[in-house]
């Protein structure tokens, strides 16, 4: 068993996650050094901390000793147990390993509600963040990529915020697909508040997960933290609508910091809420406009995009040797076989062939010894999506 899934070391690990902000290095330093059961130790035995947990001054390791004191780690495991949840750390088989990626800065555990295996959905997840104060296309495109994800086998991950976040976790659960929402709170606590049925529906359909333990309410820096949570816990992250301020950005480059992909989806280059993504598409990041786009890139072998094509006209759709006889005629008047054999660039005996040919699919007609096009209007145009 992994020194880290030991029973003290879970215990310690989870009253940890009441003294510890997310993203503490010199806390992710001192419990590899230590252990979780050790700096808990040290936090709560007078000065036995000073001079060994270092990297930080005096006030903030009185900060840490009053948490220390205060924690309730009992409590806070029947409070997620009561949820039906759980509290899943380092070396417990639902680990997602990849959060290891972090160094340091990994969470010292996460609590979880839903029934999914945390491990097993983050090994083929995706994350769709954006703006809170996202315009209709913005919404549009972030539902429309959750239900695609999701109808391709993807589990959608983003952070249950207003705006692209809820509409993507929408989006996946609209098509009855899987979904993950990472709060920067306790699990047991909704935020933000417009969103209490929707976060219900992902406890029940998918999986809310959290580094802080039950009743922690979110601060703004923790928002930002959670952001490295949610790029590492997934193959790539797509940005739909994001200011040059946006802390979506911040997931985004977390997620090429880690050796994830880095994904946007343009907007108008007039709106200021699309000046973030095209300044991240500059910035090395993808473009990608559907789900199917996005599966190319982060998914396996075989996981391709349908190939993109325009209108596709009927006369697009004549052999070469034909298309050049059509394209020898006038556009007005008629012209004689000989002439148009000469201007395509073959015998008159061809020519001829091919003129009959092109009768007979309406494209040309035959007006005394010569030839003219058809007066009438063409076949409405075709779009296609694959091959010829």
């Amino acid at each position: 068993m992994s020194p880290e899934a030991i029973p003290g070391e879970r215990l310690a690990r989870a009253a940890l996650t009441r003294v510890l902000e997310p993203g503490d290095e010199h806390g992710g330093r001192w419990l590899r050094q230590f252990g979780a059961a050790g700096v808990l130790a040290l936090l709560r035995e007078p000065d036995a901390g000073r001079g060994r947990l270092t990297g930080v001054g005096d006030q903030r390791l009185d900060g840490y000793r009053a948490r220390a004191a205060a924690a309730e780690p009992e409590r806070d495991l029947a409070a997620v147990t009561a949820l039906g949840g759980r509290f899943v750390c380092p070396g417990d088989t639902e680990w997602p390993t990849q959060l290891d990626d972090l160094g340091e800065a990994r969470p010292i555990g996460l609590w979880v509600r839903g029934h999914p295996d945390l491990r097993i959905w983050s090994l083929r997840s995706v994350a769709v963040v954006g703006a809170r104060a996202c315009t209709s296309y913005g919404a549009h495109m972030a539902a429309s990529l959750g239900s695609g994800l999701a109808e391709r086998g993807w589990v959608v991950t983003s952070g249950a915020a207003f705006g692209v976040d809820g509409a993507a976790h929408r989006g996946a659960l609209a098509a009855g697909g899987a979904t993950v929402a990472v709060l920067a709170c306790g699990v047991d606590v909704v935020y933000p508040r417009g969103h209490t049925e929707l976060i219900g529906r992902i406890a029940e359909q998918g999986l809310v997960v959290a580094e802080l333990a039950p009743g922690d309410h979110p601060t703004r820096s923790r928002f930002v933290l959670r952001n490295r949570v949610i790029a590492a816990l997934t193959r790539g992250t797509v940005v739909v609508e994001a200011e040059y301020r946006s802390g979506s950005l911040v997931t985004a480059r977390d997620a090429r910091r880690l050796g994830r992909f880095m994904m946007g989806v343009p907007g108008p280059v007039t709106s200021g809420l699309s000046a973030g993504v095209h300044e991240l598409l500059r910035d090395e990041g993808v473009l990608v406009t559907d789900a199917a786009e996005v599966a190319e890139l982060i998914g396996d072998i075989g996981e391709l995009a349908p190939p993109r094509r325009g209108p596709v006209l009927p006369r697009d759709l004549l052999r070469p040797a034909v298309a050049r006889v059509l394209e020898a005629l006038p556009a007005r008047g008629t012209a004689a076989g000989p002439e148009i054999a000469r201007n395509a660039g073959t015998t008159p005996d061809e020519a001829l062939g091919r003129l009959y040919e092109l009768h007979s699919l309406g494209f040309v007609e035959r007006e005394g010894d010569g030839w003219r096009l058809t007066p009438r209007r063409s076949p409405p145009a075709t779009t296609r999506r694959g091959g010829t």
